[in-house]
Formats: C-alpha cells, structure tokens, sequence
C-alpha cells in the first residue's frame, strides 16, 4: 500500500510539474498585459531607444498556441525587455524559468581583440591556448562565430560593444543553451573551426559535448577569480580588506571589487581612509582598480570624493530624472537621496551657481516628459563640503576599468571622468544607473527588474547601453587571458613610471 501511495504521489508531483510548465494563451495574455501596463506606468527606459515591445507582444500572442512552455515565454520576455535598452533589466535577466542546461563544450572560451581565444587546462590545472598554431575559434558547425554570438546572449543585445563581446564568447561553453536559443537541435558531434592569428589558414575539430561534472568553468580574469565568491559583508572582514590596498614604488593602489556601503563594511571605509592619510606623502600617483565591479552603492563614490575633489570646486557629475507621479512621493526623494542626487531646490546657492552653468552647455540626448518624469535631480562635488572631512590628494589618480565594471562602479568611473588630475584607464565600462524595481508576472511567476530612473552622464548620454569610455586605453593581452600577469596592471604601472 505505501508502494502505491509513493508512486501515485510522484505520478501526482511530475503531472503537478508539467502542468506548470505550460501556460494557456489566456494565462500568457494575462502576464503581458501586466507587464505592458508595469512598463507603461513605471519604466524609465521604455520607448527613448524607438523600440516599441507592444508590436512584439501582439506579433507574439498571433504565433502561440494553446499552451505554450514556460522556458519558451521566458525566453520571449528576456529578448523582448533587453530591447528597451534597460541595462539592470538584462543583466540580472527574468527569472523563474530556465533552459535546458546539461550539455557544454568542452574547453573555455576567452576575449582577446575581437576574437576568441580557445583555452584549455595543463596537467597543472593552468591555463593553455588549446592549439597554439590555430588559437582562434572562427566558426561553430558552419556557421561563422560573430553571427553565432550575436544571436546567443540576447539579454545584452543593447549592451556597449565590448560587454556584449566579452559575455557572450563566456557563453559558448553553454552548448544546450545556445542550440535552444537558436532554435536548433544540437548535434552528437560539434564542428569548430580554429583559425591561426591571420585568420586565413583553418584546421577543424569534432566535439562531442559534456555533462555538467566535466565542463569547465566559463573564463575569466584572475584578478576577478579572487572576489567571485565574497558576499558583500565580508568586505568588513581584515583578512579579505588587507588584501585591498598595497603601495610598492610609490604607486598606491587600491582594488575595490564591490561598491559596498559603509553600513555594510565600516571597516573597508575606515582602511580607506588610514591608507588615504599614509600615501598622503609616500606616493607618486595613486591607481583605483574597479574592474569587474558588478556595483553596489554610491558610498565609496564619495568616500574617495572626499580626497579627490579639490576644496575650491563644484562639479555637476550626474543628473538624472526619476519616472514617477509627479511631485514625487517621500519614498522616491529618500531613494534619490540615498544615491546623493538632489533637486535643485536641496541645493546650496553655490551650488545652484555650478548647476545654472552646467544646463547652459548640457545637452541630454533624450527630451523627457514633464508629466511622466520628475525635474533633474543632480550628484554634485561640492569640495568645500568635501574637505571639511580629509585632504586633497594633489597627485595624479588612475581609475582602471573594464567592460565588466557594470552599474555604481560604471557611475564611480564616469562621475570621475574629466576632473582635474584623474584620468580613466582601461576600456569602455558596461554602463548602468536606472534605480530599479523587481516585478513579478502573476501566472508565469516569472520575476525581474526595471530602471525607474534615467540618469545621465555629464555629456548628456545616458550610462545603458554607452557606458563611459576610457581616456587611456589598454586592452588586455594573452599573457592576461593566460593568467600569466596582470598586463593592463603592468602597463599603466609603467606609464605611470614614464611620466614621473
């Protein structure tokens, strides 16, 4: 008798199972039209790109039949938001569903110049070129690796380009994923084609996929490798906060690999500024390392504000417009305000001076609706208040960025750009500030974010999808992608050296 309680309740669990795994064409116009009047209603970003997603959804609900699977909706919304624009909308993805993900290819896959480098492991776990006279991996079964790439990371389609490049080449270990993508089946055997570093002489290779116990983890930095792991609040840890800030030659450096708040880690401030106060006169320049920097707060924005803006000035670094009823609620100016920005009328007279200046020149590239969206609110360095807490480092400042510095970080870099004495090194960060919002389908149960905020950089364009360019560049090397050093580290080291 238990025997026939026990499979009548998995029979019951997997019907149960199935059964949500399918979602009825009312059930799916119901999630649209909750999603179409969320997006409506509160969405920043919504239709300032010229994308218009109700075509989408109405073209969508024409092709679908009585029943449609989950992963299949899922998918629909993921590229249908990423369209708007909406950079913490993409990366954080909808969630609540998921593709099949069981087989992947074999190797890693790295970015290196345009192109993709395919790495594989010595017997000493170290990175190795899988075939050095044929490094580069040019087509996937035929078809040529930038059409292939442009169709598998649709979450990021509206990415800055090197963000883009730079995910999507991670993702081609996900084999299922991407032939599910693509809409088509996947193969026993999968055909590479590597290339050798003209791109002109090719040698192919069949592979079979794996099963996720023999994948290998998706490439990344090692500088990263170190910090993929560590919660937030570990940021308040001595152990993981000595390993932050080190000083040889003269030249600081400081790695900040997560915008925590002060709330969070007083002892990562308090490091701060006791290492600030020990450079103060044993250093030549000072390098501030916030690549792949996933974000956080704005804390440390001003925290390092505080040495970096000289005492007679004030800068306009941000203005931004919150989509809301207007005038906003309490809720909106205190989420505003926790992000340091400010209404004109919050603003001291010299600083309403330095604001009055700035709209003279500042062109934002989208017009907003007065009656959808708020006045400007504006992040400002005011140094007279600044210095009131620490001193003015007067001496050159490096911020090192990539395109994995991605939303407070890629607002640390831009905020920064362009004031006297601190120059921008690296590549184009993954640009991101949107104040957003979860939602949560009410059928489907499939959940993400929206920006409720457009924010702008000081050259009026918006930080999603532009994301802020370095005024040094330097790219990273295959002696970097191999782990073998830090080459965009060195480089800026020894420039640094030069100009002494």
């Amino acid at each position: 008798m238990k025997i026939l309680i026990t499979v009548l309740f998995s029979l019951w669990a997997i019907a149960l199972q199935a059964q949500h795994n399918f979602l009825t064409k009312k059930q799916i116009n119901e999630d649209i039209e909750f999603l179409t009047s969320t997006l409506n209603d509160k969405s920043s970003y919504t239709y300032l790109n010229g994308y218009n997603f109700n075509t989408d959804f109405e073209n969508y609900l024409k092709t679908i039949g009585d029943t449609t699977k989950l992963e299949d909706f899922g998918l629909f919304i993921t590229k249908t938001l990423a369209k708007i624009g909406d950079r913490h909308s993409s990366l954080t993805t909808i969630r609540g569903y998921s593709l099949n993900e069981s087989l992947f290819l074999p190797y890693m896959y790295a970015p290196h110049n345009g192109k993709v480098v395919v790495l594989n492991l010595n017997q000493n776990k170290e990175f190795k070129i899988l075939n050095p006279k044929f490094p580069y991996l040019k087509k996937i079964d035929g078809m040529e690796i930038k059409d292939f790439l442009q169709k598998t990371r649709p979450e990021d389609i509206e990415a800055p380009e090197e963000t883009y490049f730079t995910m999507a080449v991670r993702d081609i270990r996900d084999i299922q994923k991407n032939y599910t993508i693509l809409n088509k089946p996947l193969p026993k055997q999968v055909k590479l084609t590597l290339s050798d570093v003209a791109f002109k002489k090719d040698t192919t290779i069949l592979v079979s996929p794996v099963d996720r116990s023999n994948r290998l983890r998706p490439w990344d930095e090692k500088f990263e490798s170190k910090y993929v792991l560590v919660d937030d609040e570990e940021y308040n840890k001595p152990e993981i906060i000595k390993q932050l800030f080190k000083i040889k030659d003269s030249i600081a450096y400081i790695k900040i690999p997560a915008m925590s708040s002060k709330g969070e880690a007083p002892l990562l401030f308090d490091e701060l500024n006791s290492f600030m106060k020990s450079i103060r006169n044993d250093s030549k320049a000072l390098i501030i390392d916030v690549r792949s920097n996933s974000g956080g707060t704005r804390d440390l924005i001003y925290e390092f504000a505080n040495y970096l803006v000289h005492p007679d000035s004030v800068y306009v670094v941000n203005a931004t417009k919150q989509r809301a009823t207007v005038p906003l609620l309490e809720e909106y100016i205190e989420r505003l305000h926790g992000r340091f920005l400010f209404s004109y009328s919050e603003l001291t007279k010299r600083e309403q001076a330095s604001v009055d200046t700035f709209l003279k020149t500042f062109k934002p590239m989208y017009e907003l609706d007065d009656k959808k969206f708020s006045e400007y609110y504006f992040g400002l360095f005011n140094g007279q208040k600044l210095s009131e807490q620490s001193f003015y480092y007067n001496k050159p400042v490096y911020i090192l960025a990539n395109e994995k510095t991605f939303s407070a970080a890629s607002v640390f870099v831009s905020v920064f750009k362009g004031i006297p004495n601190i120059q921008i090194v690296g590549v184009t960060t993954d640009g991101s500030s949107g104040n957003s919002e979860w939602f949560d389908l009410p059928n489907s149960e499939l959940f993400g974010k929206i920006s409720t905020m457009v924010s702008f950089q000081k050259n009026g364009k918006i930080f999603d999808g532009y994301g802020t360019e370095p005024d040094i560049k330097i790219e990273r090397d295959m002696n970097q992608i191999l782990w073998k050093s830090d080459t965009q580290l060195k480089k800026l080291k020894s420039l640094i050296r030069t100009e002494d």
